[in-house]
């Protein structure tokens, strides 16, 4: 490999870093503006709470850890109210406060484990695929992982902005 394939990897990783980085700074920030009760309301009439598309943003997020090989997870216990059920299904729900210490916990850590991960490591497979399929579609890869996860946070962020005129 020659200096400038390294180069283009390593700036095309933190293109994407950035990029997830960026919408869990836009998370925060709007956490910042509203009130839990706010955040406790539907973004529209019929919809989600933004406290569970938050939830279900972190329980998200913690699910990085193992997709991605780089640690155990840190809050499973999430997965049961933000991801297994729907919104409004009855299940006992944590605290907005828990929530909001949780998802500072899992994006500091995460942070951590990819400032230790070499550029190659990006375009390994991650844990969902199978070696036979990544050797015929090598975009499956860790990187990969990343645009969906902030693609999905963007969308999430948006339905959560409507919280804002409530």
């Amino acid at each position: 490999m020659n200096n400038d394939t390294v180069t283009t990897e390593v700036l095309f990783i933190k293109m994407v870093l950035d990029a997830w980085q960026t919408q869990n700074t836009r998370v925060n920030d709007l956490l910042g503006k509203i009130s839990d009760e706010q955040l406790k309301q539907e973004t529209a009439p019929g919809r989600n709470t933004g406290f569970y598309l938050f939830g279900h943003l972190a329980a998200v997020n913690d699910r990085l850890f193992t997709l991605l090989g780089i640690g155990e997870r840190l809050h499973p216990e999430l997965d049961s109210p933000f991801l297994d059920h729907p919104d409004k299904s009855g299940q006992q729900m944590p605290n907005v406060d828990d929530v909001k210490k949780y998802w500072n916990e899992i994006n500091a850590a995460l942070n951590e484990k990819f400032k230790a991960m070499q550029p190659n490591e990006w375009f390994e497979k991650h844990a969902s695929v199978a070696a036979e399929d990544f050797a015929k579609e090598p975009q499956r890869n860790r990187l990969n992982v990343m645009i969906t996860r902030t693609v999905h946070q963007g969308y999430h962020l948006g339905q959560m902005n409507y919280l804002k005129s409530k």
